[in-house]
C-alpha cells in the first residue's frame, strides 16, 4: 500500500511540532527542587559535563554487565536461562551502553525476564536520555550560555518528563494491538500434530515500547519486529514506525525552540526530511516495485516485487518503509531481512548509517548534523573568500578541527576493520555467502556498530551465545571467530558513541565564549533555501568520497554480477 508511508512519515511530522516544543519547555528551564533537585550540582563547564557523563556511563556499563555476568543466579529467570559466555556480556553491555542494541543474542533464547526488564529495558531509558542531554548541551552553547546547563538533571528529566510518559502510552497501545505483557513462563502447548511445542512470551510490551521511541532497537525476540509477539498487526507496525521517528524529529523542533530561530530549525528539519523520502523512495523502487534478480528466468511471479524475507502481514510497503525510518535514525530494529534485500535496495540502510544525520538517533543524530552544518559553513566561506560564521559565531581552525575529529572517527571505524576483516580468517569465515555479498555482511556489521544503529544483514556467524557454546569443542573455530566480532564490535561502538559526543560539545562551548559578529550584507545566511541546497550538497559530496569505494565492492558489485547477461 503506497499510503503506508505517506501515513507513517506525516502522522510523525504532525506529532514532532508539539512534542518538540514541549520537550524544549520541560527540558530547558532553570532547576527546580522537583525529581531533579537531588542530583542537581550546579551549572557546568563543557569539561565537566562530559566528564559527569563519562563517569555516568561507566558506572552503568560496569552494572550492567555484572547483571548479565549473573543472570543465570538472579531472580525472574523462570525458564532457567544459562550464563552468558564472557564476550557475548561484554559486547551486550557495550552495546545498549551506546544506545547501539546489536545483538549478538537471541533475545528468547539467551536472557531471563531479570536480564530483558532490569538491563535492557533499564539501559533503552538511560542511553536516549544521555543523548538528549549531550544535545541539550550543544545548543546551549551554540545559543552563548555561559554554562552548559547540569548533565545529571537533564538526563533525568529526559527520563522522567518525556520517555517515561510516552513509553507508557506506547506500551497500551501495544498491548490493545496484541503485544503480550506477562511475567509467567513459557507456555507449553500441543499442536494439532501432537507435537510439544514451547512458546516463548513475557514483559514484551514494555521493552518494545522504549525500543522504539528512544531509537533502540533492542529486540525482545531474536526475530525482533518481524516477530508475531512484537509486531502483531498493521496497527502496531504503523505505531512503532511512528514512534522511531518521532523523538528525532521533535528534537529539531526543540532545537528551534531553544534557539529562538524557528528558521534555523526549517531548513535542518528540511534536509533530513529530503533525505528520509529519498531512502524510502529508493527502498521502494529498488526493492517493492522490483524484481528479485536471483530468481529471474523461473517460471515465477514476481510482479510484486522481491517478497523474499518481507513480513507480508503489513503490506508489500511496509518492509522498505521501515528498513528506511530504522537506519535514518539509529533504531536498528527490523520488520523484515535486510539480508533478502534486493543489492541496491541494500545501499538503503547503508547510505542511512553513513550518513548518520538523517534524524539520527535521539539527540546525537541532530548533533552529527550540526557537524555536517559546521563543515557546510566552513565550505561556503571558503567559496565566497570570508569567515565562516554560524549564529553569528566564527567558525576557526579549533573548530573545524573538533568537527573533523566527530565526523571522520566514524569512517574510520567502518573502513579500516573491514578491510581487514576482508583478508582475515574470523571475517571471511563468518560469512554465509561468498564474495560481494559476504563483503556487504561485514561491511553492514562494522556500520551497523559504528553508527550505533545496531540492525544486522544477518547470516555474519558473530554469536557466541551461552557459556556452554563457548566451551563446545565441537564449535570452537565458529566461536572463535564469534569472540573477535564481540570484541572488536564492542570496542568501535564505544568509540563512535562518545568521541563523536564529546567534541560537539567542545565545539559549542568553544563558539560560545567568542563575541557575535555583525551581521552585514557579505553574512552567509544559513536560514535560506539556498544554504539548505549547500547542506544537502555538503552531506552527498562528503558521504560520496568516503563510502562509495566500498559501496562498489559490496552491493553494487553484487547487482552487476546479478544481472548480467
Amino acid at each position: 500500500m503506497i499510503l503506508l508511508p505517506i501515513i507513517i512519515v506525516g502522522t510523525a511530522v504532525v506529532l514532532a511540532v508539539p512534542l518538540g516544543r514541549y520537550i524544549a519547555r520541560v527540558l530547558d528551564r532553570p532547576h527546580d527542587h522537583g525529581p531533579t533537585g537531588i542530583v542537581d550540582t550546579g551549572p557546568m563547564s563543557w569539561k565537566d559535563y562530559c566528564l559527569s557523563l563519562l563517569v555516568t556511563n561507566a558506572l552503568a556499563f560496569s552494572a550492567g554487565y555484572l547483571l548479565l555476568a549473573a543472570q543465570h543466579v538472579l531472580p525472574l529467570n523462570p525458564d532457567d536461562k544459562p550464563a552468558l559466555a564472557p564476550s557475548t556480556v561484554f559486547n551486550t553491555a557495550a552495546s545498549f551502553l551506546t544506545n547501539t542494541n546489536l545483538q549478538h543474542y537471541s533475545g528468547e533464547v539467551h536472557l531471563s525476564y531479570g536480564s530483558q526488564l532490569f538491563f535492557i529495558t533499564w539501559k533503552q531509558y538511560l542511553t536516549p536520555a544521555i543523548g538528549l542531554a549531550a544535545l541539550l548541551a550543544v545548543i546551549r552553547g551554540l545559543r552563548g550560555d555561559a554554562n552548559l546547563g547540569n548533565f545529571y538533571v537533564d538526563t533525568i528529566r529526559g527520563v522522567f518528563y518525556l520517555f517515561l510518559p510516552l513509553s507508557l502510552v506506547a506500551a497500551i497501545l501495544l498491548v490493545v494491538g496484541g503485544v503480550p505483557m506477562t511475567l509467567a513462563g513459557a507456555e507449553k502447548v500441543t499442536t494439532l500434530e501432537g507435537a510439544e511445542q514451547i512458546i516463548a512470551r513475557g514483559p514484551v510490551a514494555a521493552v518494545v515500547a522504549i525500543k522504539q521511541l528512544g531509537t533502540n532497537g533492542g529486540g525482545y525476540f531474536g526475530a525482533n519486529s518481524t516477530h508475531p509477539f512484537e509486531n502483531p498487526s498493521a496497527f502496531t507496525n504503523v505505531v512503532e514506525c511512528i514512534s522511531i521517528l518521532l523523538v528525532p524529529m521533535a528534537c529539531v523542533v526543540m532545537f528551534g525552540r531553544m534557539l529562538r530561530a524557528p528558521r534555523q530549525a526549517v531548513v535542518v528539519f528540511s534536509v533530513m526530511l529530503l533525505f528520509l523520502v529519498a531512502m524510502i523512495v529508493g527502498g521502494l523502487v529498488t526493492d517493492t516495485f522490483a524484481p528479485n534478480p536471483g530468481l529471474a528466468g523461473l517460471p515465477l511471479d514476481q510482479s510484486a516485487g522481491n517478497l523474499e524475507g518481507k513480513e507480508l502481514r503489513f503490506g508489500t510497503t511496509a518492509g522498505a518503509t521501515w528498513v528506511a525510518c530504522t537506519t535514518a535514525t539509529s533504531n536498528g530494529s527490523v520488520n523484515c531481512m535486510h539480508d533478502s534485500l534486493n543489492p541496491l535496495a541494500g545501499l538503503v540502510p547503508l547510505a542511512g548509517m553513513w550518513l548518520n544525520c538523517v534524524f539520527g538517533g535521539v539527540g546525537v543524530g541532530l548533533i552529527n548534523f550540526l557537524v555536517y552544518l559546521i563543515v557546510a559553513v566552513f565550505f561556503a566561506g571558503l567559496m565566497v573568500g570570508r569567515t565562516p560564521e554560524y549564529l553569528g559565531k566564527k567558525v576557526e581552525a579549533r573548530e573545524m578541527k573538533l568537527a573533523m575529529l566527530a565526523l571522520l572517527i566514524h569512517p574510520l571505524m567502518i573502513l579500516g576493520p573491514t578491510g581487514v576483516a576482508a583478508v582475515s580468517d574470523w571475517g571471511t569465515g563468518a560469512t554465509s555467502n561468498p564474495g560481494a555479498h559476504g563483503m556487504s555482511q561485514m561491511l553492514y556489521e562494522f556500520t551497523s556498530a559504528s553508527a550505533n544503529n545496531g540492525s544486522g544483514f544477518e547470516g555474519l556467524g558473530d554469536t557466541v551465545g551461552t557459556l556452554a557454546d563457548a566451551r563446545s569443542p565441537e564449535k570452537a573455530d565458529a566461536m572463535r571467530r564469534a569472540v573477535v566480532w564481540d570484541v572488536l564490535t564492542a570496542v568501535i561502538m564505544v568509540a563512535c558513541r562518545f568521541i563523536p559526543m564529546f567534541a560537539p560539545i567542545a565545539l559549542a562551548a568553544s563558539l560560545a565564549v567568542k563575541r557575535p559578529t555583525p551581521i552585514t550584507v557579505g553574512t552567509l545566511r544559513t536560514d535560506t533555501p539556498t544554504f539548505a541546497l549547500v547542506l544537502v550538497g555538503t552531506i552527498l559530496l562528503v558521504g560520496a568520497l568516503l563510502f562509495l569505494p566500498a559501496a562498489a565492492l559490496g552491493p553494487i558489485a553484487e547487482h552487476l554480477a546479478l544481472t548480467a547477461p
